[in-house]
């Protein structure tokens, strides 16, 4: 199934008008009430301090959200916001060529921006700097944001940086021990406030709440580790394991599932044909057969024998009502396939075996006799016939028929292929892990070269991942190696104080083991 089809059938078996956990859904807006504290603090901050400002979260922890609750809060007659989210490594002159023309600043140079900032700021003008993904600036540019946050006696930008926590040991180490900057680590959602963030999703997509359980939320909850980005890959998940899971139900109990509406007409094309042409032969069999009760199969027609082509055809009929009528094949008809009929069904996978093609017979003809045998006496018919009973006929007369070949299931017929270990990092030791054991996932960043050196600065037990989000590489850096989430739990508490601000969680190695197999 392509994934374009999966998305139909995620979207058509809950009623959604949209995917409810898309990434980015146009004009959805959730700000629970532990971020309005911290929208009310950058304000202030901005307005009663001359400090760079950090704000810093895990992959998906709504970095973006609130940079965008920012914009939207600030004064738009005071206030000129200037946004910027890096494509990849930027460094201090792409910064400020950026910047000089959101200011429409003739120099794009420190200098020729500060003196933007001033003439702005004559007229009434003050400048919100607002950098998203801020982890991908080098360290020329970050000490450039720091300068301008400086600024001059008249006038300075108010400068906002999004990013990982790992980028507030970045400015400390250029601070030198100053204080140039204040970091502000977001919290990830509390249960009541992930119920009200799917409640919120699910409605917006034209659904609700009721989609999922009790349990799956408290479920999704705690696999997320309440960040939003999470949130919307386990609850997704935890819907489309519903949907598979009744499909199993279903095939094992016999019931057929809901086709699509192109294939039930497809079906249903196939069924009247095959009607209409069961009828004709029927109307055109109008006379009652000479012996109903016996299966007679003349063989005493010798070529020449002067007997019409309809008297040396095979006759079959059966004696009793509890054997089918098999379709002649004579004629206009034609024998019904099932295989098309079963792929344009999508029941690819139900294991049913495949009839014959429509140039297999469906019962081989008897091989003419080499000469008319006598009749023996006395004879109980005008001619020679041998009478089949329904007991096995004798190989000579009707051979059994070889059974159809069975389809083989999907397992057997297209093998799928091992999702490729990482290529970087430490893939192979995930996939070796027992999927039970738990450890301690510390962060996400888009840059390879900020996951290695963590792992080098720490050391020993520190790992990173490579996984692919929103269609963009993703190394996701772990710690330890943990028998029980109990166990983990409490090792959350021994990691350093740089690293806890950063709100590191929980997970089980299987999960991350479910996340390196997804292309």
């Amino acid at each position: 199934m392509t994934s374009l089809s999966a998305d139909d059938a995620f979207l058509n078996h809950y009623g959604f008008s949209h995917d409810p956990f898309a990434a980015r859904v146009p004009g959805f807006k959730f700000f629970p009430a532990q971020r309005k504290p911290v929208l009310g603090q950058l304000h202030h901050l901005a307005r009663y301090s001359q400090l760079l400002l950090l704000v810093t979260g895990p992959e998906g922890s709504g970095k973006t959200l609130l940079r965008q609750a920012l914009v939207a809060s600030s004064n738009k007659q005071s206030v000129q916001s200037v946004v910027i989210t890096p494509q990849g490594t930027m460094d201090a002159s792409a910064l400020l060529v950026q910047i000089a023309q959101a200011l429409n600043s003739p120099a794009a140079d420190f200098d020729g921006v500060m003196a933007q900032v001033t003439q702005l700021a004559l007229t009434g003008q003050e400048v919100y700097l607002l950098v998203d993904d801020a982890e991908c600036l080098t360290g020329a540019a970050v000490e450039t944001l720091l300068r301008l946050a400086a600024g001059s006696p008249e006038a300075r930008p108010h400068i906002f940086l999004f990013g990982e926590s790992a980028l507030a040991g970045r400015l400390e180490a250029l601070s030198e021990g100053e204080e140039r900057y204040h970091a502000i680590a977001l919290q990830p959602y509390e249960e009541d406030e992930t119920r009200e963030y799917l409640a919120l999703r699910l409605e917006g997509a034209g659904s609700g709440i009721e989609c999922l359980s009790d349990e799956q939320i408290v479920r999704i909850h705690e696999q997320s580790g309440g960040w939003p980005g999470s949130i919307n890959q386990v609850a997704r998940d935890e819907l489309l394991a519903a949907i598979q899971s009744r499909r199993g139900r279903r095939k094992a109990s016999g019931i057929m599932l809901p086709l699509p509406k192109k294939h039930l007409l497809a079906a249903a094309a196939v069924i009247a044909v095959v009607a209409v042409g069961f009828l004709a032969l029927r109307g055109g069999d109008s006379q009652p057969p000479a012996a109903p009760a016996v299966t007679n199969l003349p063989l005493d027609n010798a070529p020449g024998d002067g007997s019409s082509s309809q008297d040396r055809q095979t006759a079959i009929e059966f004696d009793g009502q509890d054997r089918p009528l098999s379709l002649p094949l004579g004629g206009a008809a034609q024998p019904v396939i099932r295989e098309p009929l079963a792929a344009a069904a999508g029941n690819e996978d139900d294991g049913e075996a495949s009839f014959p093609g429509s140039n297999d017979p469906t019962i081989p003809a008897p091989a003419p006799a080499p000469a008319p045998a006598p009749a023996p006496a006395p004879a109980p018919a005008p001619a020679p016939v041998e009478r089949i009973q329904p007991a096995p006929a004798p190989p000579a007369v009707a051979p059994a028929p070889v059974a159809p070949p069975v389809r083989p299931s999907v397992a057997e017929r297209a093998p799928v292929p091992a999702a490729p270990a990482a290529s970087s990092g430490h893939g192979a030791w995930y996939a070796s892990q027992p999927g039970s054991n738990y450890l301690v996932q510390i962060l996400g960043t888009r840059v390879e070269k900020n996951a290695q050196a963590l792992v080098q600065q720490h050391g020993g037990n520190y790992r990173y991942f490579a996984k692919t989000h929103e269609g963009k590489p993703l190394y996701v850096v772990t710690y330890g190696n943990f028998a029980s989430r109990a166990a983990a739990v409490a090792a959350v508490k021994s990691l350093p104080a740089s690293l806890q601000a950063g709100k590191p969680w929980v997970r089980s190695l299987a999960s991350i083991q479910q996340e390196m197999k997804q292309p």
